[in-house]
C-alpha cells in the first residue's frame, strides 16, 4: 500500500539576528539564521490580548552568500521542508535540533529594523518589489492588463452567483 506525506513549511517573519554563511571544505555554502514569526489571540477568561512569539532556524544550502542581505530586522519569505537530526556535544550529551532547510527566500520589504525613522517609506532598494533568493526562484512583475472599453459587459448579474 503506497503512502502519501508532505513535509512543507512556509514562513512569514523578521530575521532574528544577521545571517552567517559558512563554507564546507568542499566550497559548498551554508547560510543559517532565525526567524521570528507571532501570533496574537484574545484570552477567553480574561479579555485581554496575548501574544506569541516562535523562533525558527533556517538553513540555506548552495546558495550565493546572501548573509549581507539578510540582516536583522528584515521581513522575509521562507520556504522549505522541515529537518530534525541530533548530535554529541563536546561533553557526550545527545542534543536533539529541529530546523527548517529553505529552499527558496525571498526578501519581502523594506529594511525593517529601526533604520529610517519613524514614517519612512521603503527604500529605494527594495522598491521595485519582492526580491527572490537564489535567482532561479524570482517572482516576476505581473503584466498590466489591457484597459477594457467601457461598454464591455460579461453578461453576469448577482441573480447568477450561486451563493
Amino acid at each position: 500500500m503506497a503512502s502519501r506525506s508532505v513535509n512543507k513549511v512556509i514562513l512569514v517573519g523578521n530575521l532574528g539576528k544577521d545571517a552567517e554563511t559558512k563554507f564546507t571544505p568542499s566550497g559548498v555554502a551554508k547560510t543559517t539564521f532565525s526567524v521570528a514569526t507571532g501570533r496574537r489571540w484574545k484570552d477567553q477568561q480574561t479579555g485581554d490580548w496575548k501574544e506569541e512569539t516562535d523562533w525558527s532556524n533556517v538553513v540555506l544550502w548552495k546558495s550565493e552568500n546572501l548573509a549581507p542581505y539578510l540582516t536583522k530586522g528584515k521581513q522575509v519569505y521562507v520556504e522549505g521542508r522541515l529537518s530534525s537530526r541530533s548530535y554529541e556535544d563536546k561533553d557526550g550529551v545527545k542534543k536533539y535540533i529541529t530546523e527548517v532547510v529553505a529552499l527558496d527566500v525571498i526578501l519581502l520589504g523594506g529594511r525593517g529594523g529601526a533604520e529610517g525613522g519613524a514614517g519612512a517609506g521603503p527604500s529605494d532598494e527594495y522598491s521595485s518589489g519582492p526580491v527572490s533568493m537564489p535567482r532561479s526562484a524570482q517572482q516576476q512583475r505581473p503584466k498590466a492588463a489591457a484597459p477594457q472599453e467601457a461598454s464591455f459587459d460579461p453578461g453576469i448579474s448577482d441573480d447568477d452567483v450561486p451563493f
